[in-house]
């Protein structure tokens, strides 16, 4: 299987289940809702036995670098939101005519990402649900080579088996080979995953002269400052780095601290992936949620139960009744899908537990959407929600735009366009 078919394959079975879901009776999809502006928080918590906040985390971690906020400087995250079709990011437009260079400056799988797509073949892009101004922007883009940069080794990188093979396995790239000091001596005395992804770096793939395109895996790298041409102070020229040096090589959790050397790395563009934040709803602290702004999580008792602020000492079993948490916003913006469904698994749990423990009570039951619906009228609030046969209406608009191009779907890039597609216009 290609990684092209492998991206469809696993884009497939999401949307399968998914639709599972929203199928059922008891499922009731409600979009297009800016939660804390168009709708109060505390509107909705008077009308529902268990609220699980489960919104990721859409804030980008900066380099703190002077001029980071110039041209051809993208975050990973617009990147990958703009050819996937969010909203939000449609003019990004990002340039990729500039230079032959891109560097990547984070090295988890969303900076793979970024590789994967300056690298695939648009021919083999087409085939897939990327959006038609992405594409027009990759098959006119001058990115030949591709660095992927990390503070650290091979041992302490954030990415996945799947994501680092599809790379390596890609057509007519290169792959530059890893020095071999950088491995531990032994292999077969690793946990097996990270035997496996290591195994995989060393082995590499043969160098094919005749290949178009390359990347590379660049470690012990810190980003340290900017470089731009002295002709025009907006054209990026490299990225210096400061070299640096672990405490332990072969451990995952080794320190890492910077030295005195440095290397500039000539690019024309830059990508920074280096990690993200969640940010708070607005009114999330009105229901007894405490979040940590450090962190970008919201603090809970480790199951998922949202923590009151006078149980946090005491860390015990008494969360903030109803009030949950899932996913990145609950343990920080780490891990893939598997890991993300065995923890979202533990706050149900947590929620089910609960329920159990109340269920015998004699309070009324809440009412609900129609009582948020009531509600939202008495207080003369104006909203347009999306519900699930809209969301069909826009994804059989997007499948038949698709089908004309021979792709699985052409994705609406503005709220607009998608609004419009949910009324059948």
């Amino acid at each position: 299987m290609s990684s092209v078919d492998g991206i469809l394959t696993g884009v497939q079975n999401c949307e399968a289940t998914f639709g599972d879901v929203a199928d059922s009776p008891h499922y009731h999809f409600i979009g297009n809702v800016h939660l804390g502006h168009d709708l109060p928080l505390s509107l909705i918590a008077r009308h529902y036995d268990a609220i699980v906040f489960a919104y990721g985390a859409s804030k980008d971690r900066t380099l703190g670098l002077e001029g980071e906020d110039k041209p051809h400087i993208y975050s990973a995250r617009a990147f990958v939101g703009w050819y996937n079709g969010l909203p939000e990011y449609r003019h990004l437009n990002p340039d990729l005519t500039a230079g032959e260079t891109a560097v990547v400056i984070g090295q988890g799988n969303v900076a793979l990402d970024v590789a994967r797509m300056l690298l695939t073949k648009v021919d083999a892009l087409k085939r897939t649900d990327i959006t038609e101004y992405a594409l027009q922007a990759l098959a006119s883009s001058k990115i030949k080579h591709v660095h992927v940069v990390g503070r650290r080794g091979p041992m302490q990188a954030a990415f996945t088996i799947k994501e680092v093979r599809e790379l390596i396995q890609l057509d007519d790239v290169n792959f530059t080979p890893i020095a071999e000091e950088l491995f531990p001596p032994d292999l077969s005395k690793l946990p097996r995953p990270k035997k496996r992804i290591l195994e995989l770096l060393r082995k590499g793939r043969p160098w094919d002269p005749n290949a178009t395109k390359s990347w590379s895996l660049d470690f012990l790298l810190a980003p340290k400052s900017l470089k731009w041409s002295e002709n025009d102070p907006d054209t990026l020229e490299g990225v210096t780095f400061s070299k640096t040096q672990l405490e332990d090589p072969f451990s995952v959790d080794s320190k890492v601290t910077s030295t005195d050397e440095t290397v500039t790395l000539p690019t024309s563009t830059l990508f920074r992936s280096i990690g993200y934040k969640a940010e708070p709803i607005p009114g999330i602290a009105d229901l007894g949620a405490v979040f940590d702004e450090r962190k970008g999580t919201i603090q809970h008792d480790g199951s998922g139960r949202v923590v009151p602020v006078e149980t946090l000492p005491q860390r015990e079993d008494r969360g903030a009744p109803g009030i949950y948490c899932a996913g990145w916003v609950k343990r920080g913006p780490t891990g893939v899908i598997a890991s993300t469904m065995a923890d979202a698994f533990e706050t149900a749990e947590a929620i089910v537990d609960d329920w159990k423990k109340t269920s015998g009570s004699s309070r009324a039951p809440r009412a609900g959407w129609k009582g948020v619906q009531n509600d939202v009228i008495a207080h003369g609030l104006h909203l347009k929600p999306v519900h699930w046969n809209d969301w069909q209406a826009i994804d059989r608009a997007e499948k038949a735009a698709g089908a004309l191009k021979g792709k699985p779907r052409e994705k609406l890039g503005t709220v607009k366009e998608m609004l419009l597609a949910s009324k059948g216009t």
